[in-house]
Order: structure tokens, then C-alpha cells, then sequence
């Protein structure tokens, strides 16, 4: 399943009429609107292909200037990230070394996908 927020943009004057049109719309859901003419809707679809008929759809209601996806969440695509974060070690084993000399430890910005447990067995042990 597939979630996007979508910024609607209407002139002013047309803001009532369409944001009524959208709470209408069964391709999406209304959630909040402003006096400047932007609507804040979600839509949700199986897939990116089912979101972007949505999205069509929206954009066809008369006076949308504009209807742009600001966030997308795919359930599949955070379920493999929660597997991999689910999975691996939350401190890398490392850091939790007592026999590894410290100043011989470079940080490049990302631990979990380094071999740095192998380089410090090798390289920064203290003598």
C-alpha cells in the first residue's frame, strides 16, 4: 500500500468550491486547506500507478492550478528497511571492543556499512 500527500493550489476566490470538490472525490482524502488556495490532501493506491490515476483525477477538478505529491510512503519499501534496521547490530561490535586502540578508529560517516570490525582486528589492536 502506497500513501502520498499532495498540495492542491486554487486561487483564492475558488478555494471554497474546490475544496468541496475534493471532499467529494473518492480518489482522495481533505485535510486541511488555508486562505491563500492551498488544500493539503492524502491519496493511497496499491501501487505508484494506482496513486498517479488519483493524482490525474485531482487534477482535472475545475480551478486546480496545481496538485504536487510533497511525501510519498510505500509500505513495502519501509517494511524492508525495518527488516534490515531490525536485523543488524545496533552499536557496531567495534565500539564495544575493550582490545582496540581507539585512535586508530576513522570515522567516514557510516559504521554499519564499513567492515570496520575486521579493519581493527587487523590494523588497530594495541600493542
Amino acid at each position: 500500500m502506497n500513501i502520498s500527500s499532495i498540495v492542491v493550489q486554487t486561487l483564492p476566490k475558488y478555494v471554497e468550491e474546490v475544496v468541496e470538490a475534493l471532499k467529494q472525490c473518492e480518489a482522495c482524502d481533505y485535510h486541511f486547506h488555508d486562505e491563500k488556495g492551498r488544500i493539503i490532501i492524502t491519496i493511497e493506491g496499491a501501487g505508484v500507478e494506482q496513486e498517479l490515476e488519483k493524482l490525474r483525477i485531482v487534477e482535472a477538478i475545475p480551478h486546480i492550478m496545481a496538485a504536487d505529491m510533497q511525501m510519498a510512503y510505500s509500505e513495502d519499501e519501509l517494511n524492508a528497511h525495518m527488516e534490515i534496521i531490525n536485523n543488524s547490530d545496533v552499536v557496531p561490535k567495534m565500539l564495544n571492543d575493550d582490545n582496540i586502540d581507539v585512535s586508530k578508529i576513522v570515522y567516514n560517516g557510516d559504521l554499519k556499512k564499513k567492515d570496520l570490525y575486521g579493519f581493527a582486528k587487523e590494523f588497530g589492536k594495541k600493542d
